[in-house]
């Protein structure tokens, strides 16, 4: 009887201290949505089978979307922001910046920095207290296309991207600069192959586990 009492109080202990996977969400545009959100091949999708078991990795990029408010296409204005938030995720990664680079959009680049901050506390809110919120350096551009430009991200963005990281207590995972010598991964010179995108899902799981 006593045995049978201890069996049956260590099923119910591990169940009750099991723990729950750590929650992952991928905020971004096309290069974060990939192939489609639940597409094997996206980034985040690749980094679920690194990160197995322990962790829930959802991703939530839209294709061609801003972070600033006043871009052509708002990430702000999405189902996917709300969903986010609904999610409430133990991890949050955001990988948003190089439409933003675009003509049209970067006219607005005096309110990037504030509009950054402002997403990343929006979502910290709904976040566990010690929930961590990584933010990316955008992968390189290697041929101006699509009116999105290397050199507006990399002189003019990344320093507020970096900025926006000190204020709000977020890490920096740079994804451009371990991604400079891959060039040949990007077919159109802006979005990663499913190559590509293995090595972005190798360098953010790296960051988070």
């Amino acid at each position: 009887m006593n045995k049978l009492f201890y069996i049956l109080l260590l099923i119910v202990s591990q169940q009750v201290f099991a723990q729950e996977p750590i929650k992952v969400a991928c905020v971004g545009n096309s290069i974060t949505q990939g192939p489609g959100r639940d597409n094997p091949d996206s980034y985040p999708l690749q980094m679920q089978k690194r990160l197995k078991d322990k962790y829930q990795v959802i991703n939530f990029g839209v294709s061609g979307r801003t972070l600033l408010k006043k871009g052509d296409h708002p990430y702000w204005e999405e189902p996917q922001f709300e969903a986010v938030k609904e999610f409430a995720p133990d991890v949050l990664v955001i990988k948003l910046g190089t439409n933003d680079s675009k003509p049209q959009n970067w006219k607005y680049k005096d309110e990037f920095l504030k509009d950054y901050v402002e997403m990343i506390e929006t979502y910290k809110a709904s976040m566990p207290a010690d929930g961590k919120v990584y933010v990316c350096i955008p992968v390189p551009v290697f041929k101006t296309n699509f009116d999105i430009t290397e050199e507006i991200i990399v002189n003019e963005m990344v320093p507020l991207i970096r900025q926006a990281a000190e204020q709000t207590g977020s890490t920096i995972i740079d994804l451009h600069t371990p991604m400079e010598k891959y060039g040949k991964l990007f077919a159109d010179g802006v979005h990663p192959n499913t190559k590509g995108n293995k090595i972005m899902a190798k360098l953010v799981a790296k960051a988070i586990k």
